[in-house]
This record gives structure tokens, C-alpha cells and sequence, in this order.
């Protein structure tokens, strides 16, 4: 079995264990795919992970600390001054705690459902007017300038978003408008030379995190159901347990002779689970 995936989960990491906590990447994954949702937080079997990505990770590192000479002075980031961004990064105790991607983050109690939630933000700054700024860094490596335009980023926007709504919850005062800092790196070199440069871009977001609160109870109700949610569409990973339950169950009909049972993507027919 990989180091990197281990298949059943304890139960009291999953819902209703004392340990469980819903991250903001598990949210990301209910609007993704409720029934990836259920069968990670409910039933304990998380999707296999991608390896990690540890040249993104140096990024984050790096930003982090450089940032972080600037918060020790109290004086704006290069990056900011060059955007007209009228903002120091944000100096505070909980910082470490709120980066703290395994054991912290930014936490919120929320009442009505139970659930805390929790995400590790990568930078928070605090503009002129007092009001706090979610900041996160992202790095990549394209030809073409980068944005916020693909499908695909649409989960960094709920990212920022959630980020968002946890610090006012916290009793911040949040800025509707978050910073990318994207590191794009720089691939049209005539040769490596044993370095990577990148070109730094801000990207401006502004987001609206009303849609919190009703997943928040649409979750709820999902996880307190014995009821598995139907399959997504556009699940890869759904798609791929249906493909395998298919050819296993007619394996396994062709070799006990008995006939194959019927099945109908989408049905709550016999198939993996």
C-alpha cells in the first residue's frame, strides 16, 4: 500500500468522531461531488491523493517567508506598492496557528449544524480602511499570462471565499476583495542553469461568500442521511468506480456462470458500493 494512501480512515476521524472537522477542502469536495463527499466523511474511504506537488509547496514557503520580513517591519510588500495595493501583511499572534494546515487553521463552531469548520489560509494582510485581506499564493508554469478564467478555479475562488467567511465568523472585518499571488514559472529560458525563475503576478478577487451557509446545511443533512447521493456525471472518480464495478461484476458472472446483474448508470444497483 502507498505511503500516500491509506484506504479506511478511524472513525473517529470520520463524521460524528470526536476529531472531525469539516475542512474547507472537504466543502470543495460536496459541491465537487456529494457522493465522493459521503464516501470519504461518511464512510471513511477518501479518494487516492495526487503525490504531492513539493515544488508548489517551496513556493508557498518562500512567499511565506518573504512576506514575512515585511510583516516583522510593519511596511508593505515590493508587490504590493507595485499593484497600488494600500496594505501591510497582517501581523498577529493566531498567524502560525491559522497556517496550520493539519492540527489548526482557522476554526468556527457553527452552531446550527455543529460542524467546525476549518481552513489554513496562506497570508492575510490588513489594508488602510482596518478591514483584513485573505491572501493566497498559487504557482504554475504556462506560456500564457495567467488569470482566474478556467473551470477548474473556480474551486480557488470558493477557497478564497470560504477563507473569507471563516474570519467573520471570527469577528473580522473582512475585505469583499482577496489576492492571488501567483508565481508563474519562467519555461522559455535557453537553459536551466539549476534555477527557476518565476514572474510574480497579483490577481484581484472579489468574492461573495453567501453560499457558505446553506452547503453548510446541505452537508448536514447529507452526512446525517443512510441514504449514499446519487453519482455525479462529471465525477471522474465516479465514472471510474462504475467502470470497474461493471467489468468486475461481469468477471465474476462470466466465471461463476451466473448472469450478469442489470445495471444503469445512476442506479442504486449492485456496483462497487
Amino acid at each position: 500500500m502507498s505511503q500516500y494512501y491509506k484506504p479506511h480512515r478511524k472513525p473517529d476521524w470520520n463524521y460524528g468522531g470526536k476529531n472531525f472537522r469539516l475542512s474547507r477542502s472537504k466543502i470543495d469536495l460536496f459541491m465537487e461531488c456529494p457522493r465522493c463527499f459521503y464516501v470519504d466523511n461518511k464512510l471513511g474511504v477518501a479518494r487516492p491523493p495526487g503525490f504531492p506537488f513539493t515544488l508548489n509547496s517551496a513556493v508557498d514557503e518562500l512567499l511565506k517567508r518573504e512576506f514575512d520580513v515585511h510583516r516583522a517591519k510593519g511596511e508593505a510588500h515590493p508587490l504590493m506598492k507595485e499593484y497600488g495595493i494600500d496594505a501591510v501583511p497582517f501581523a498577529h499572534e493566531e498567524l502560525d496557528a491559522w497556517r496550520d494546515a493539519l492540527k489548526r487553521g482557522v476554526q468556527y463552531a457553527h452552531e446550527p449544524t455543529g460542524l467546525i469548520v476549518r481552513g489554513a489560509i496562506d497570508d492575510v494582510w490588513k489594508g488602510a480602511d482596518g478591514k483584513i485581506i485573505v491572501a493566497d499564493y498559487k504557482a504554475t508554469s504556462k506560456k500564457t499570462e495567467v488569470n482566474l478564467d478556467a473551470e477548474w478555479q473556480d474551486g480557488y475562488k470558493r477557497q478564497m471565499e470560504v477563507y473569507q467567511w471563516l474570519f467573520r465568523r471570527n469577528g473580522f472585518d473582512v475585505s469583499d476583495t482577496g489576492y492571488f499571488v501567483y508565481a508563474n514559472a519562467n519555461s522559455d529560458k535557453a537553459a536551466f542553469d539549476g534555477k527557476l525563475e518565476f514572474d510574480i503576478k497579483i490577481i484581484p478577487y472579489v468574492g461573495k461568500d453567501d453560499w457558505v451557509e446553506p452547503a453548510l446545511f446541505k452537508i448536514k443533512e447529507t452526512l446525517d442521511s443512510d441514504k449514499i447521493p446519487k453519482q455525479n456525471d462529471d465525477c471522474d472518480y465516479c465514472t471510474y468506480r462504475d467502470a470497474v464495478g461493471e467489468v468486475l461484476l461481469d468477471c465474476e458472472s462470466t466465471r461463476s456462470g451466473r448472469p450478469k446483474p442489470k445495471t444503469k448508470r445512476g442506479d442504486e444497483s449492485p456496483k462497487l458500493f
